[in-house]
């Protein structure tokens, strides 16, 4: 995964977002396919803990790139999920 990023001016313009996982426990991707559009606030996925679940939103807009983390996959707090080209 290659990151670009653009100097103007005195701003940096970084182009692709990371989706990290609130809370810890075993990662279920939902069905994003690669290039789609994803809305602020669509599933990126579950993460299950004991006998609850919590739903991994999209804090931003922008193109599915693709998944970091793996269908039972057990994850920590703030562990990357997905990244999105937002630009």
């Amino acid at each position: 995964m290659t990151a670009i990023v653009h100097s103007v001016g005195e701003c940096l313009v970084v182009p692709e977002r990371i989706v990290v996982t609130p809370v810890v426990g075993i990662f279920r991707p939902a069905a994003v396919e690669g290039g789609a559009t994803v809305r602020e606030g669509d599933p990126i996925g579950v993460v299950e803990c004991l006998r609850a679940t919590s739903t991994i939103r999209s804090p931003f807009e922008g193109t599915f790139m693709g998944m970091l983390a793996f269908d039972g996959e057990r994850l920590r707090a703030g562990q990357p999920v997905a990244w999105l080209r937002v630009a």
